[in-house]
């Protein structure tokens, strides 16, 4: 009673603003209440729907395994070196009066290169061919002389010694003139070292000797350098333990090799392999092998390090899968393969060869299984997955989980 005789007491204005509040709280019970209920409501029965389909299916890319031909490659590094190589040196001494060639000029076998002054040498020749025309005239004239005494001999007017005495002088003579000729042809083969030619057909370097300068046949330092490039060759090495694959490979026909820059990202040429060597570096364990390019475009250039690929052998109808599809476990390498109802299998498998991109399966798995190949991190045994191959267009929950992504701000 109290209190209700305090209100009545205030003034009019009071009552009505208490009137007022309490007017404006109803109104926002009658408004909110029933709202939030429903939100509740709603969102009980999305997690109700949720819960009874199970957690969504991970997207993954598969791949069938299929059977293709695999080429097994040793891969290695070489450096390019001239299938041939001369240092062109002058055979006899004397003067340079000419240089017939360009440094770094292609030269043809047999092209003119140096010349040196050939007069010491023609005068030597001629002078030996004339120190046989001499012998000759005096064995004529020796031979006429026996002709004599053999007459003479008949007639018992010469004595058979001097008939023995002449000829024994012809005979002299013959064996004399014989040397004229070895003189001559020495001669001749000294004069025609004076003109230096190719003696292979390559490129030219740095030319040596310029014209003016005396030449010696004990020079160590030579006139040019000639090297062949085409064909070249690759020296290049492989570890010992590839000794034997190497062997059986050569063994069965040509063994192909490539050689590519250094860094492995194009290929350069195609040859084969030429030779093994005889013997194993023990101070690094590898094997010597050289091959030999035709290299008609000159891809090839002594002195550059390439890499190299050779093809030791070829797994006819090998279980093959991509690279990205091998996972490394604890117990060895595992790949994830989709079964029925798109339930992943964890496989243990065994791989025996492999390259960038490629690995050969021996065993744990079969021709048409589905491997996962890239999608793996949120994998275990028994995940269901919404799987599509590789290069194939989106799946629906892929599109439905990409349009959300894009709509959340």
């Amino acid at each position: 009673m109290t209190t209700i005789h305090r209100l009545y007491s205030r003034s009019p204005k009071t009552l009505f603003a208490l009137a007022g509040l309490l007017l404006i709280i109803g109104f926002l019970g009658w408004r909110y209440f029933p709202s939030r209920a429903a939100d509740v409501a709603a969102n009980s029965a999305e997690v109700g729907k949720r819960q009874g389909k199970g957690p969504a299916p991970i997207p993954v890319t598969i791949q069938p395994v299929q059977k293709h031909d695999f080429q097994v490659y040793l891969n290695g590094l070489g450096t390019v070196q001239p299938y041939d190589t001369v240092t062109v040196r002058s055979r006899v001494d004397g003067q340079v009066i000419k240089v017939d060639f360009r440094q770094g000029q292609m030269v043809n076998k047999g092209d003119l290169l140096v010349q040196i002054d050939p007069r010491p040498y023609q005068a030597a020749l001629e002078q030996a061919q004339a120190k046989k025309a001499q012998d000759e005239a005096n064995l004529k004239n020796a031979q006429l002389d026996l002709k004599r005494y053999s007459t003479l001999a008949q007639q018992e007017f010469a004595t058979r010694q001097q008939l023995d005495t002449q000829q024994a002088t012809v005979d002299q003579l013959i064996a004399q003139i014989k040397g004229d000729q070895a003189n001559i042809d020495n001669t001749g083969t000294q004069l025609s070292y004076t003109d230096i030619r190719s003696p292979l057909t390559g490129k030219t370097g740095f030319r040596l000797v310029d014209p003016g300068n005396i030449v010696h046949a004990s020079d160590t330092s030579g006139i040019v350098t000639i090297v062949k490039l085409q064909p070249i060759s690759v020296v290049f090495t492989a570890p010992e333990e590839e000794i034997g694959k190497i062997n059986n490979a050569l063994g069965s026909g040509v063994v192909p090799v490539m050689a590519l820059t250094s860094d492995g990202t194009k290929v350069l040429a195609q040859g084969h392999l030429a030779l093994v060597n005889n013997e194993v570096d023990q101070a690094s364990g590898t094997i010597r092998m050289k091959a030999t390019f035709q290299n008609t475009d000159n891809a090839l250039w002594p002195g550059l390090s390439v890499a190299t690929r050779l093809l030791v052998n070829t797994r006819k109808n090998a279980i093959v899968v991509s690279s990205d599809a091998i996972e490394h476990g604890q117990n060895g390498l595992y790949a994830f393969v989709v079964g029925d109802e798109n339930k992943v299998e964890i496989k243990e498998i065994k791989v025996s060869d492999e390259d960038a991109t490629r690995a050969v399966v021996t065993e744990g798995l079969a021709v048409g299984d589905r491997v996962v190949v890239a999608g793996q991190y949120r994998l275990t045994q028994g995940v269901v997955v919404d799987p599509r191959e590789t290069n194939a267009p989106p799946s629906p929950a892929d599109k439905e989980a990409s349009n959300t992504s894009q709509k959340v701000p």
